[in-house]
């Protein structure tokens, strides 16, 4: 196993400000906004880019990296084939689990709660939005399916190109969001000699509260 020398001494020192529960804005929504304005600030290539954690009935994890398309008090929007191995999860359990590893500010942000679909006049507004291309790859894609090549992709491609050249290209019956409604929200911050702050936001009906957990 060589894990020794080269990992080892693999570490970064964190000398930032603490964070403190009087930092905190009493909406974990509002707070993330926050934290979300300064990575963008920042200049972190894709601040929006999060690792989805789900599992099926099987008990089995899986982890991806998706991006946020939105977020209210309502909960943390994003995107996919409603065929792909991520839908098959939720549809068996629909708890899911966000994070956002904002590793050159030293913070990170995990969001956890439960999945429902988003409304199909929302999916449609958001497809509408993106751009030509990304429009003709949810209609090539059946996400997580098995293909025998990447030839078999550039082919549909080309089809589908010329079958739209004409008009507008319609969203796929088969795509569209999920929203994490989330009821637990933890921010964490490095602190020096890992004497990190992870503060937590908990849901009770519609009110938060806030606790301290060890790092």
């Amino acid at each position: 196993m060589s894990t020794g020398e080269e990992l080892h001494h693999l570490r970064e020192h964190y000398a930032g400000h603490p964070l403190l529960e009087s930092d905190l804005d009493p909406d974990p929504v509002a707070q993330f906004r926050k934290w979300f304005g300064e990575a963008r600030e920042s200049g972190i290539p894709e601040p929006n880019a999060m690792t989805l954690g789900t599992a099926g009935a099987d008990g089995r994890v899986s982890l991806r990296t998706v991006l946020l398309k939105a977020y209210d008090a309502k909960g943390f929007v994003f995107f996919t084939n409603y065929g792909s191995r991520k839908a098959g999860q939720i549809t068996e359990n629909p708890s899911a689990s966000l994070l956002f590893p904002w590793v050159a500010l030293a913070r990170q942000v995990e969001i956890s709660g439960r999945v429902e679909k988003i409304s199909a006049a929302e999916s449609l507004a958001y497809f509408l939005s993106r751009p030509h291309g990304s429009r003709l790859g949810a209609w090539v894609s059946e996400q997580s399916s098995i293909i025998s090549s990447r030839e078999v992709l550039r082919a549909k491609y080309y089809e589908l190109k010329e079958r739209f050249a004409s008009g507008e290209i319609p969203k796929p019956e088969g795509w569209g969001g999920y929203r994490v409604v989330p009821d637990r929200i933890e921010f964490w911050q490095g602190g020096e000699d890992r004497l990190h702050d992870r503060l937590v936001y908990s849901r009770t009906g519609e009110a938060w509260t806030v606790s301290r957990l060890a790092p």
